[in-house]
């Protein structure tokens, strides 16, 4: 096997996939943060074995006083991590009730909190651990001064996180931020999608259905495929394969994942090709943009009802929809991606269908909303005028579609005068009947 041959063969997406998966883990950062606090004090007694050509050169720090210091640190970082895990846990509460539960994922991953409760919890487990080995007489004059040096960067460590924290906290949680956070993960996924339509494999805009099919193992969301392995499958047994479950297709066992066409004499091992995709309980943002956008939806949908009452909210979901259709359609006309798996042929993403995701339940919901409805017929005619043929369709049909449930939501007329007139899509061309 060449090394261009090997090299596309690693499957750099499933690596990525499990960092992202990790990265949502609460203990993670913290865990690697109070490794890093114990080497600090294990580093700080190899110093004492520098010799003593430095000891005149390094001043002598009173060990109280450093006891001191370490004895306030231990004690006040249980509260301050206490205390940032009562507020991040209000803010996920938060961003349920007020959004949605879907955009629980993309809170839990803020940096800045898990920063912020890793340097608490990590400065916490530092003092502990320095304070033990200090009573227990474990460092000389250089040990004794490092562990000073080491105590004062750590707290001042803390005290930046403290500060930028407590302005993030603020904000976590908060409509504007969940939304923001949500936009920046679906903006990720389509950005992927853009630059690589067909996953790096061959592109078609319709699956074939021929070949031997491979059904799931399991009932669950397809999370990610990981090309690179069923490529090498693929090589192995002078197959091609037609991917038809995509990242955010529900299976079960009776539903196909994929096509083999493969040798009449080749042997088939479905297991090897079913193990290549991720199957779990739900839909993740990182390699699905739909779900990115029934999010939204989801969102825009709760603040127009009549419990919430909040068109602004599907406003600014619409403004955010726009600019996210808008780089996307920009990155696809500049897409010259050259296939890397020659053997995996997988469906282009449907733009009729992310349209359906996020547009349908504004319309339904904002139809009554002279504003909302407004608001989308002028996102609807952007989009159409974007040069993209295929979101120009989809974006017509979605703009007669909204007119049609305009006419009978609106009780005045002059109130569905006003939406047709930001329409770009005439009236006579909508069958009302």
């Amino acid at each position: 096997m060449s090394l261009n041959k090997f090299s596309r063969l690693i499957s750099q997406g499933r690596t990525i996939f499990d960092i992202n998966r990790l990265r949502e883990q609460l203990w993670l950062r913290p865990f690697v943060i109070c490794l890093l606090s114990i080497l600090g004090v294990l580093a700080a007694k190899l110093a004492d074995g520098s010799g003593d050509n430095f000891i005149r050169y390094i001043p002598e720090i009173d060990a109280g006083a450093l006891e001191t210091l370490l004895s306030i640190m231990a004690s006040s970082m249980m509260v301050i991590a206490t205390f940032s895990v009562t507020s991040m846990v209000s803010a996920y509460a938060s961003a349920s009730s007020t959004a949605t539960p879907r955009s629980f994922k993309v809170i839990i991953a803020d940096d800045a909190s898990q920063n912020a409760l890793s340097a608490f919890i990590g400065a916490f487990i530092f003092s502990i651990v320095a304070l033990t080995a200090l009573k227990n007489d474990f460092f000389a004059t250089i040990g004794v001064f490092i562990l000073f040096s080491l105590t004062i960067f750590v707290f001042s460590i803390v005290i930046i996180t403290f500060v930028r924290w407590v302005d993030g906290i603020a904000r976590l949680g908060r409509m504007g931020s969940t939304i923001g956070k949500v936009e920046s993960a679906t903006a990720k996924a389509l950005t992927s999608r853009a630059n690589a339509p067909a996953l790096h494999g061959l592109c078609k805009s319709v699956a074939s259905l021929e070949g031997r099919p491979i059904y799931a193992n399991a009932v669950g969301y397809v999370q990610h495929i990981d090309m690179a392995a069923l490529q090498k499958h693929a090589e192995k047994t002078h197959a091609r394969i037609t991917v038809v479950a995509l990242p955010g297709t529900l299976v079960a066992p009776s539903r196909v994942l994929a096509y083999v066409q493969t040798e009449a004499q080749t042997e088939l091992d479905e297991v090897d090709f079913i193990q290549s995709f991720q199957i779990g309980e739900e839909r993740l943002f990182d390699n699905d943009p739909r779900f990115g956008l029934i999010v939204l939806s989801e969102i825009a949908g709760r603040a127009l009802s009549p419990a919430v009452n909040d068109p602004g909210t599907a406003i600014v979901i619409l403004g955010t929809v726009l600019r996210l259709f808008t780089d996307y359609s920009h990155m696809r006309k500049h897409c010259n991606e050259e296939p890397i798996y020659n053997r995996i042929t997988v469906p282009e993403l449907s733009v009729d269908d992310m349209f359906d995701d996020i547009f349908t339940v504004i319309a339904r919901d904002g139809a009554g909303l002279v504003e909302v409805a407004t608001r989308l017929q002028k996102s609807l005619s952007i989009l159409a005028s974007s040069g993209d043929q295929e979101m120009r369709s989809a974006a017509i049909r979605h703009g007669k579609l909204a007119l049609m449930r305009a006419k009978s939501s609106l009780v005045m007329e002059e109130d569905y005068k006003t939406v047709t007139e930001a329409s770009g899509f005439h009236e006579k061309s909508v069958n009302l009947s």
